[in-house]
């Protein structure tokens, strides 16, 4: 018996134990789902959030004060520079500068735990507070989804103005109630809302971004009793392919501005923006590895599942084993026929749940917004590997204990 019969034998014994094989394959195919839709949705959902947000920060870097860590650390023996912050000045100066390159906006953090009140009413002391100008939203790719932006009067002069997030509103506000031109007050000062953020999220990991609340630049800096805030200058490049040199003239702009003599390193650093994407890509990362492991598990319970239904077999068909010896079958053709015969149960499971992790994980990832249908090749592909070697590992005990049947005994099995 050669191996195109053992083929041939194996399809043979798949159609005459079609319920039996419709249900060890739905096994394989429930596993194949959940890795295959798990995967499906998560590429899907990163798709179309990615395409939603197209650009957001993709061509932005940042200008801003060098990072120093570890306090004292030397190096051979020197101690490492410690250059100051950028200041106001030197920040309104580069934006002024770099008009005729491009579109740049200075922000700075002004608290991460403000109470925010009004009348009765009062947020947890957690709310964000942003000193921004007219360009913040436009770069940072946030929509002003209620109201206005800040005017350039507003900006020049640094007035009592501030556009406020989603979980502020519904926080201080009745549900209808119209939040534009009433008043909300921090740091003993009253503010008048002019704008109402869109509902952000917490996408990339970043909490809390409804709880903000943005503020005209230079009354941000107003508040900087201290002097102790740090301003960041993020600039919104052109071209892509072209970022490179767009940060080669913000950096010519900015030494010339800290007055960095010749031959000195930079006292400041421009560093490229993380993106959207980037952020969504390492949180994809993660959830591809849950799915991994869930599915996984899955296929592990189905391949234990396929073993005991492929033992049962064994001892179903001992007669007919006992009759294949008698006529010649080698123990290795019998252990190929039930190998080839779990394998091709798994590859029909597989092919099943492939195709309805396809359709569920289109489904889920669609739910985020509309768009294409996605076919995951790569973990199609993956799929059926995984099918052939659940086969083969189920495949294994029951194959090697039917090519160990004595024929003679085999033969007078009832």
């Amino acid at each position: 018996m050669d191996l195109i019969e053992n083929i041939r034998e194996a399809f043979r014994s798949v159609r005459s134990n079609l319920l039996r094989t419709i249900l060890t394959g739905l096994i394989i195919a429930i596993g194949i789902t959940s890795l295959v839709g798990m995967l499906t949705a998560i590429d899907a959902m990163k798709a179309q959030i990615e395409e939603s947000l197209s650009g957001f920060g993709a061509n932005n870097f940042d200008v801003r004060s060098k990072r120093f860590s570890g306090g004292r650390a030397t190096s051979s023996g020197v101690a490492a520079k410690n250059y100051p912050d950028i200041s106001f000045r030197e920040a309104e100066a580069f934006k002024n500068e770099y008009q005729e390159w491009g579109r740049s906006t200075i922000t700075t953090s002004v608290t991460g735990s403000a109470e925010v009140k009004r009348g009765s009413k009062k947020t947890n002391p957690n709310s964000r507070i942003i000193g921004g100008d007219e360009n913040y939203f436009l770069i940072k790719g946030i929509a002003v989804e209620e109201g206005r932006n800040f005017s350039n009067v507003e900006i020049q002069y640094g007035n009592n103005v501030c556009i406020i997030g989603t979980e502020i509103q519904s926080t201080l506000f009745e549900k209808g109630e119209n939040p534009l031109g009433k008043f909300i007050s921090f740091f003993g000062k009253r503010y008048t809302i002019v704008g109402i953020m869109e509902k952000q999220g917490g996408v990339g990991g970043s909490s809390g971004a409804d709880r903000a609340i943005v503020i005209p630049i230079l009354n941000a800096r107003n508040l900087d009793r201290s002097g102790t805030f740090r301003y960041t200058i993020t600039v919104a490049g052109k071209d892509p392919l072209k970022l490179e040199y767009e940060m080669g003239q913000a950096t010519g702009i900015m030494r010339a501005i800290r007055e960095d003599g010749i031959g000195m390193e930079d006292s400041f650093e421009v560093v490229k923006s993380q993106t959207l994407g980037e952020s969504l890509e390492e949180i994809a990362g993660f959830l591809r590895i849950g799915g991994f492991g869930i599915g996984f598990i899955t296929l592990l319970g189905a391949a234990i599942g396929l073993m005991n239904i492929m033992l049962v077999s064994v001892t179903e068909r001992t007669r007919e084993i006992g009759i294949r010896k008698a006529l010649g079958a080698t123990p290795q053709r019998i252990r190929q026929q039930f190998l080839i015969e779990a394998i091709v149960i798994c590859v029909l499971g597989g092919l099943l749940g492939v195709l309805m992790g396809i359709g569920i994980g289109n489904l889920v990832g669609n739910s985020v917004g509309p768009g294409g249908f996605l076919i995951p090749w790569v973990w199609i592909i993956f799929a059926f590997v995984v099918c052939v070697l659940v086969g083969l590992f189920s495949g294994l005990l029951p194959a090697y204990k039917a090519s160990r049947l004595d024929p003679i005994e085999s033969l007078r099995y009832e």
